[in-house]
């Protein structure tokens, strides 16, 4: 059983930055395909980031690119968010995801691909 637990949110103004994690515990966190996802009041969880298990590629939606960072640690079992100059509509709560099998191909945007998913963390900006 992998268990995903997030951290680092909170309330930050427009043009901020904030710093997510994802501890895991439970299994073979180097070989996990990792992303975030996060769902906005009143809307669908969406894509946000994801990094694959070997050389750390990575992968973003449109909406973030160039302003956020994902990274992961295999040795601390963590994967981390960076979030820099962060606007309202970046308000939602934030979730974690796993995929156990990363090193086959999957779709990295989409839920269904994602085995294992934290409780989520809220991140709101002000303007």
């Amino acid at each position: 059983q992998v268990q995903l637990v997030e951290s680092g949110g909170g309330l930050v103004q427009a043009g901020g930055s904030l710093r997510l994690s994802c501890a895991a515990s439970g299994g073979t966190f180097s070989t996990y395909g990792m992303g975030w996802f996060r769902q906005a009041p009143g809307k669908e969880r969406v894509f946000v980031a994801a990094i694959s298990w070997s050389v750390g590629n990575t992968f973003y939606a449109d909406s973030v690119k160039g302003r956020f960072t994902i990274s992961r640690d295999n040795a601390k079992n963590t994967v981390t968010l960076q979030m820099n100059s962060l606007k309202p509509e970046d308000t939602a709560v934030y979730y974690c995801a796993a995929r156990i099998s990363g090193r086959t191909y999957y779709n990295k945007g989409k839920e269904s691909d994602y085995d294992y998913w934290g409780q989520g963390t809220q991140v709101t900006v002000s303007s």
